[in-house]
């Protein structure tokens, strides 16, 4: 989706101009991949744009760093602080916000001890990942070729920025084979996640998701509908999923910050029951829920002004 500026770009602990937010040709992370990033949202409330589980992202925005041996130069309040001021400068009462924290220009090679850490935050309007009206129609699925990362070859609790390239692969192999994303396997073959977004499948009334030892990540729109379903009264069980437990599911749906909850109308082209009503109902309260309307989630909000 092609990205609309705004005005101002947080560097390093300081707003620069758009135009301005450069890094240098030989930035280590450009070259080896090793850097770490959130994808969170901000939306319209009726007090304001505020960031949706802004605390939650930046946790697990260290924790990522920690996983692959770099300590970010700031504190967790203060890049709080930044996610909320680089929100209010752009203007909007809702955008996209991505943070990356990144090995900077200076050293240059396999050993990152030496390299600077860098940390950018920016923000932009971005709609539904899927498609508006992914809820309603569905998306088109099909399980990828490519195999999701294994524990011990690349980590995927870590939002890391080389883990990408994998993502990046079943993206486009769907995108061309018709479908509009792509389900990925552990090396064990049983389902992990898809590209961006963890993976929501119903059988006899309940809700399974997969666990974080098959590969996914620690979701926090995952965390989030989880929350909503139990409220809701349905149940969530978290255990291993083959692919054909998504062939002949009652409903199913993905869920993540871009995509935020899209029903699956199709898996390798057998069709799933959509919209399914109880992932209707789940998607209902969690579009409140993230414009404040909901008092019960009211503290997943956090005003950025």
């Amino acid at each position: 989706m092609p990205i609309t500026p705004t005005p101002k770009i947080w560097m390093n602990g300081d707003l620069v101009d758009w135009d301005n937010a450069q890094v240098h040709i030989l930035t280590h992370t450009l070259h080896y991949g090793t850097g770490v990033f959130e994808g969170i949202r901000a939306y319209e409330t009726a007090e304001g744009p505020a960031v949706f589980r802004l605390t939650d992202h930046i946790k697990r925005l260290f924790s990522s760093a920690k996983i692959i041996g770099i300590e970010i130069p700031y504190t967790l309040d203060e890049l709080i602080t930044a996610t909320k001021e680089t929100v209010a400068s752009t203007g909007l009462e809702s955008c996209y916000v991505r943070p990356l924290v990144y090995l900077g220009y200076g050293d240059m090679g396999l050993n990152t001890l030496p390299c600077t850490v860098d940390v950018a935050i920016a923000c932009w309007p971005w709609g539904a990942y899927l498609g508006d009206d992914a809820v309603t129609k569905g998306v088109r699925m099909k399980i990828s070729s490519w195999s999701r990362h294994d524990h011990n070859t690349m980590p995927p609790a870590a939002k890391t920025v080389g883990n990408y390239v994998n993502s990046s692969l079943a993206k486009v192999e769907a995108l061309k084979a018709g479908y509009d994303e792509a389900i990925m396997l552990a090396p064990n073959g049983l389902i992990a996640e898809c590209t961006g977004e963890n993976i929501f499948v119903a059988r006899q009334g309940k809700f399974f998701t997969p666990p974080l030892s098959a590969g996914a990540l620690e979701g926090i729109t995952q965390d989030s509908v989880s929350t909503i379903a139990a409220d809701l009264g349905f149940e969530i069980i978290v255990d291993d999923l083959a692919r054909s437990d998504l062939y002949i599911a009652e409903e199913a749906f993905v869920c993540g910050t871009a995509a935020e909850v899209s029903s699956i109308n199709s898996v390798d082209d057998r069709s799933i029951p959509c919209p399914g009503p109880m992932t209707t109902a789940i998607a209902e309260v969690y579009h409140r829920a993230i414009r404040g309307q909901d008092d019960r989630y009211k503290h997943w909000c956090e005003l950025a002004r």
